[in-house]
C-alpha cells in the first residue's frame, strides 16, 4: 500500500511537517509495511518557504532586515541556483508584532523588499513570493522603497515612483507571486476593507488606508501607462500583490498549484492507493481554491481523504470528490485542549488509523 500525506499546517497548533508525521504514525499503526511519502505543503502563507526547501533543496539564507515596525529581525529565504523563494511573513508577518502594537497605518513591507534585494544581489533571476500572513496594508510601498534604497544607483526620494526606472537590474528578474486571494487593491472588496481589520485597523483607519492605496495606484498608473489595481491578487498581503503586479510584472498563481507543479505531485501520486490531506478548518470555502482542493485537483484517480480540526458542509465536501471527510476532534473537546500540540497529533493519528482500517 502506498500512501501520500500532504496536510496543510493547523494554524497556531501544528506545522505541515508535524501534521504529516502524526498522520504517518496513524498509517503505520495499521499498515506497518506501507510505503508512505510525506509532502510538506503550503498555499503561500506559513511554511511556504520550508515546503519548497523540502521539495527542491537549496540554501536557506539568513538576512537581518526590518520587521513591520522597522525593528531589526533575522529572516530567511530560500536560494537554489538562480531561483529564490521568499515567504513575506518572515520579514513582514503579523506574528512579528504583538497584538497591542499592531497598526497597519504604520506597518511597512520594507523588510520584504530587503529580502528581494538580497536575493537579486546573490544572482536570483526568478523569485517566487508567498503572499500570506502579512501585518501590512501599505500597497507594497515599503517594499518598493527598500528596493530603491538597496538597488538603485541614486538614493530614493519621497516621490519614489520617479526613481523606479533607475533600477535596471529588476528588468532581468522574473517574479511569480503565490496567493489564493482574488481581491482587488481598493474598494469594499479591497485590501484595506477586507483584511486590515484583522491587522488592527479601526473603521476610520480602513477608510484612510483605502484612500491612500487608491491615490498610490493612480500615481503608478500615470507613470506606467497601465493600471493593475483590479487584477486578481492585487489586494493580497495588504496590497503587496499589487506592487508585484504593477511594478514587477509578476505572474500570479495559487500557492498550492506552484508547489505541486514544482515537485511534480502528479507523478508522486500516480501509483498511490490513498492521499491524505487536511487543514485546520474545512467547509465550503475549502472548495474555493484552498490547499486541500488543490491536492484533490492534482490527485488523478487516487482517493483523497480530508481531515480537519473543525468541519462543516461535509456533504458538499464529499460531493466535490473527497473520499473521506473526517474531523479529528471529539465534538465535546474544549478548544484549548484541541489546540494543544500533543493532543492534536494524537487525534490526527487516531483519525487516520480509522480511515486506513476502513479502506484496507
Amino acid at each position: 500500500m502506498k500512501v501520500v500525506v500532504a496536510i496543510d499546517s493547523f494554524k497556531g497548533c501544528l506545522t505541515s511537517k508535524e501534521a504529516n508525521m502524526a498522520a504517518t504514525e496513524g498509517v503505520r499503526s495499521v499498515c506497518p509495511d506501507a510505503e508512505i511519502v510525506q509532502v510538506p505543503v503550503s498555499d503561500g502563507g506559513e511554511g511556504f518557504m520550508e515546503a519548497f526547501h523540502a521539495a527542491i533543496g537549496g540554501n536557506l539564507i539568513e538576512v537581518t532586515v526590518r520587521d513591520p515596525m522597522m525593528r531589526p529581525v533575522t529572516a530567511k529565504y530560500l536560494l537554489r541556483g538562480k531561483e529564490a523563494v521568499i515567504e513575506i511573513a518572515q520579514a513582514s508577518g503579523l506574528t512579528l508584532v504583538s497584538k497591542e502594537k499592531r497598526n497597519p497605518m504604520v506597518a511597512t513591507s520594507y523588510g520584504t523588499g530587503q529580502l528581494v534585494a538580497d536575493a537579486i544581489r546573490k544572482g536570483a533571476e526568478h523569485i517566487i513570493v508567498g503572499l500570506g500572513g502579512s501585518a501590512t496594508s501599505d500597497a507594497g510601498i515599503g517594499m518598493l522603497r527598500a528596493l530603491m534604497d538597496n538597488l538603485s544607483p541614486a538614493p530614493s526620494n519621497r516621490e519614489g515612483v520617479l526613481r523606479w526606472d533607475d533600477i535596471q537590474i529588476l528588468k532581468d528578474v522574473r517574479f511569480t507571486i503565490a496567493s489564493d486571494v482574488k481581491n482587488p487593491l481598493c474598494g469594499e472588496n479591497g485590501a484595506a476593507h477586507v483584511f486590515a481589520p484583522q491587522k488592527g485597523a479601526t473603521p476610520e483607519m480602513v477608510c484612510i488606508l483605502d484612500e491612500r492605496t487608491r491615490k498610490f495606484a493612480e500615481i503608478s498608473a500615470r507613470h506606467f501607462g497601465y493600471d493593475r489595481q483590479d487584477m486578481p491578487g492585487a489586494g493580497a498581503a495588504g496590497g503587496l500583490g499589487y506592487a508585484f503586479l504593477q511594478y514587477m510584472d509578476a505572474e500570479c498563481k495559487p500557492g498550492i498549484q506552484l508547489l505541486l507543479e514544482t515537485i511534480k505531485f502528479n507523478e508522486i501520486v500516480r501509483d498511490a492507493d490513498l492521499i491524505i490531506t487536511g487543514e485546520g478548518s474545512a467547509d465550503r470555502q475549502t472548495l474555493m481554491g484552498k490547499l486541500p482542493m488543490g491536492i484533490l485537483q492534482y490527485s488523478g484517480n487516487v482517493p483523497v481523504a480530508l481531515i480537519a480540526g473543525r468541519i462543516s458542509d461535509c456533504e458538499e465536501l464529499l460531493k466535490a470528490g473527497f473520499s473521506h471527510v473526517k474531523c479529528i476532534n471529539p465534538h465535546d473537546i474544549p478548544h484549548k485542549d484541541a489546540m494543544r500540540k500533543e493532543i492534536a497529533k494524537r487525534n490526527i493519528s487516531d483519525t487516520i488509523r480509522r480511515i486506513i482500517s476502513h479502506t484496507s
